[in-house]
């Protein structure tokens, strides 16, 4: 149900919208146990989706890190890598 909820910090490039939403949308699947919430709760869903994303946003914004950004490619590939070790696939 998390496979969105990925690291997005100090990355080249930076997290865009989508990420960072799709990310809060499974946060607030998860501790829901929502995936769509009924008529009576989708507004607070929204809501809490939209303000999740707000603060996930400026907390990406105002962390500092001495390390360089990584290289979204590369971490794509270690993660096929890891995945084919471990599900012995190719």
């Amino acid at each position: 149900m998390c496979r969105n909820i990925r690291t997005l910090f100090n990355f080249d490039p930076p997290a865009t919208e989508e990420e960072i939403h799709a990310a809060s949308l499974q946060y607030i699947r998860k501790i829901t146990g929502y995936n769509k919430p009924s008529k009576a709760n989708e507004e607070a869903f929204i809501r809490a989706v939209n303000e999740i994303a707000m603060v996930s946003r400026e907390l990406l914004n105002t962390l500092v890190t001495s390390t360089e950004p990584r290289n979204r490619e590369v971490e794509a590939e270690r993660a096929r890598t890891r995945a084919a070790k471990r599900y012995g696939t190719n």
